[in-house]
């Protein structure tokens, strides 16, 4: 078994929207209208505004691989690209997610194992992120992995308004 993260280049924006698409469907399609999945897929991941973010100078995204195949990725924010408003010494984890013949073999924690590296690299002194209050299988594994909830926000799911649960690390 091999593991290797690595950084995303525009290049790689067409396969950064593909496992976006379908790891976002995988999760979340049985517990949304397909009218509201639309609506949230036509904003959230058109290749416009994943190479927007992608350009961002406080935004990396990263692909994981497992035994060379494209297993999942991750999008990490600090300053001024976190979706939320927070401290300078945050950094965000946007986006964690493994396609489904992928999971269970321990590539999130890989995941974010490297998301916490950036941050004690660029000396932030707390990693936070924003999970569905229903994803109860991401809320147990941030919570083993030592977040804890501090707070929440709205999600907006095509015009379904959510609610995500706010979970911090501190370093």
């Amino acid at each position: 078994m091999t593991i290797k993260i690595e950084a995303c280049s525009q290049n790689d924006l067409q396969a950064l929207q593909e496992i976006s698409v379908e790891t976002f469907v995988d999760t979340f399609q049985a517990q949304n209208t397909p009218e509201n999945m639309q609506a949230y897929l036509e904003n959230a991941y058109t290749l416009g505004k994943l190479q927007k973010e992608m350009k961002h100078n406080n935004s990396e995204f990263f692909f994981i691989y497992y035994n060379d195949q494209l297993a999942g990725y991750m999008k990490v924010n600090t300053d001024d690209a976190q979706s939320e408003e927070m401290d300078a010494d945050s950094l965000e984890i946007e986006r964690i997610y493994i396609r489904s013949g992928f999971q269970r073999k321990g590539l999130g924690k890989f995941l974010m194992n490297r998301a916490i590296t950036i941050a004690k690299d660029k000396k932030k002194q707390k990693v936070w992120l924003g999970v569905w209050e229903y994803n109860r299988q991401a809320l147990a594994f941030y919570g083993k992995n030592g977040f804890v909830q501090t707070g929440s926000h709205s999600f907006y799911m095509g015009d379904d308004e959510q609610t995500d649960y706010i979970m911090t690390k501190i370093l």
